[in-house]
């Protein structure tokens, strides 16, 4: 029923387009662990009113299904400032359609009156007691795309066999509930609820649990630069910063208003590094600031750049950021928690191709490392079932820019990671040491971590699956390389098939997935080299790591 999406097939059939017809009907969006993820547009291959109201609907029965006591307790629905004129969708109304779905059945929906970061949702659902959240983002995706991100109860996203379940119950209640398309209807509901103002009091006052410095925030004489690249975060890192008794960062004023045209940036993805940092480097100079803290749209990411002696600019890989603020995270913990005996339930993790640097700061201080397959949904979960058996996670991170430094949140969070990088930044400020040396002194202690990784684009599957079988398949069937260039493999662990060649049986023991690849080399120099395909961009991702001891 929208008038947009219902013109565009309208005029596809009426000049016999079954090329694009085909694109747009010719399959279903999978839904995953990550939930979707798709350009908006018309056909149930993209995102649209009625592929929203779809999934929600199944979304709403297999919450049914799981959970007794769901009319009671409820669902939370956020959403970002993303919009597409052509189509008419945007994150809002997706938002809104959703709601109406769920309080078509007498859910009850804490649905946020305006923009919030994604890590509200699972901080609301958590906080809650909620039986689940969405969020309506595609975060760093290019600005036609949108996306549909689901958290369980336990405040973190969904893994499998949940995605399968949903799946499954979206393809059995597709035709569309009576009234489905008539969100204004939840506007006089008693169903619905606006968390907005209680998670921002209540959010605030949790990240100041991991403030222990205020008195030197008070006084720091050092500069931010922060940009919210577009996106929703420039408020909420404002917020952050008060809480902490830090002065606000400079904003880029050309960037700090949500625009979900994305003006200023080719990909409105930090990760991408120097690109998107053109306007924050220009401000920094302008106002003295030593120091860039830039999030991605949906604020859930963090990137950090800092100025050296020299006058260039260092942008800090995930990676490098992952070590210092791991360093910095135990460091506050051990000066507040003295007694030797706490420390064998600390926890922290990181995904299997980030860096291994925190395993090395684990094994001289004697708190437990783990590693879990790629992605917040694995850690998120498994810090959850640690913390429920008192055990006290303190950081986990991936190099993919993601860090997750506060229990209340069980996901990467950008804001409270914006706020802590400052502190830490302004508390070695007063060593007169900089971002850059301490990371220095990590490696020193700890042994030097050196890390590459990067992505190749490719849209072809096939192709795909092609390189990947012909790793699998190098030297005649079922042999892999057994060296590159001059250097010998020792070991290789294929998440895709479950082999693992360390492995006294061979069997790997992370969770295998055969609907994607994955693989690991190690070399007898110590180097590792992964490859693996994304669950969310058309991109083979490799990444490399070579460890030397202290």
């Amino acid at each position: 029923q929208n008038p947009k999406t219902y013109a565009t097939v309208k005029q596809l059939v009426a000049d016999g387009n079954a090329g694009e017809l085909q694109k747009y009907f010719g399959s279903r969006m999978e839904f995953g662990t990550a939930g979707l993820r798709a350009a908006m547009g018309a056909g149930i291959s993209h995102m649209n009113d009625l592929t929203i109201i779809q999934t929600t609907q199944g979304f709403c029965r297999y919450l049914e299904k799981n959970f007794s006591d769901l009319k009671k307790r409820g669902v939370v629905i956020g959403f970002d400032a993303r919009a597409h004129l052509t189509s008419g969708g945007s994150s809002k109304r997706f938002a809104r359609l959703a709601a109406n779905t769920f309080i078509s059945q007498g859910v009850p929906v804490y649905l946020f009156s305006d923009i919030t970061p994604t890590p509200f949702v699972p901080y609301t659902v958590t906080h809650l007691k909620l039986c689940a959240g969405i969020m309506i983002t595609a975060s760093h995706n290019p600005k036609q795309d949108n996306g549909y991100k689901v958290y369980w109860e336990n405040g973190a996203q969904i893994i499998s066999p949940h995605d399968k379940g949903i799946s499954q119950a979206i393809e059995e209640n597709q035709e569309p509930w009576p009234q489905a398309w008539d969100d204004k209807l939840i506007d006089s509901s008693l169903l619905l609820h606006d968390p907005y103002a209680m998670v921002n009091k209540e959010y605030f006052k949790d990240i100041q649990k991991q403030c222990f410095h205020r008195n030197i925030n008070k006084e720091t004489n050092l500069k931010f630069v922060h940009t919210s690249v577009h996106g929703v975060g420039h408020k909420f890192v404002q917020l952050a910063f008060k809480a902490f008794d830090l002065s606000p960062p400079f904003a880029v004023p050309e960037q700090k208003d949500p625009d979900p045209e994305f003006p200023t940036v080719k990909y409105p993805n930090p990760e991408e590094g120097k690109g998107v940092l053109t306007l924050s480097f220009a401000l920094a100079e302008k106002d003295g600031a030593k120091i860039i803290l830039a999030n991605d749209p949906d604020a859930d990411r963090l990137a950090v750049a800092e100025k050296q002696e020299s006058g260039e600019w260092k942008v800090f890989s995930g990676n490098e950021l992952g070590a210092l603020l791991g360093w910095w995270i135990f460091t506050c913990w051990k000066n507040n928690n003295r007694g030797a005996c706490a420390i064998k339930d600390v926890y922290m993790l990181s995904s299997t191709v980030s860096s291994k640097i925190l395993r090395a700061i684990a094994l001289k201080e004697g708190f437990h490392f783990e590693e879990t397959l790629t992605g917040f949904k694995w850690m998120g979960n498994r810090a959850k079932q640690l913390m429920d058996q008192g055990k006290a996670v303190l950081f986990a991170f991936e190099e993919a820019i993601g860090y997750m430094c506060c229990p209340a949140v069980l996901d990467k969070d950008g804001v409270s990671a914006a706020v802590i990088t400052a502190e830490m930044a302004s508390f070695l400020a007063t060593r007169n040491l900089s971002l850059s040396q301490q990371l220095k002194a990590v490696y020193d202690e700890y042994g030097f971590h050196i890390t590459k990784a990067s992505y190749f684009i490719c849209h072809d599957p096939k192709v795909i699956q092609q390189l990947f079988d012909n790793l699998r398949n190098f030297d005649g069937k079922n042999t892999y390389p057994k060296s590159c260039g001059r250097f010998k493999v020792s070991g290789i662990r294929d998440l895709t098939t479950g082999y693992d060649s360390s492995q006294p049986d061979q069997k790997a023991i992370l969770p295998t997935s055969k609907s994607s690849q994955m693989i690991t080399f190690t070399f007898a120099n110590g180097g590792v080299a992964t490859m693996r395909t994304s669950g969310t961009e058309p991109k083979i991702k490799y990444y490399s790591e070579l460890c030397a001891p202290p």
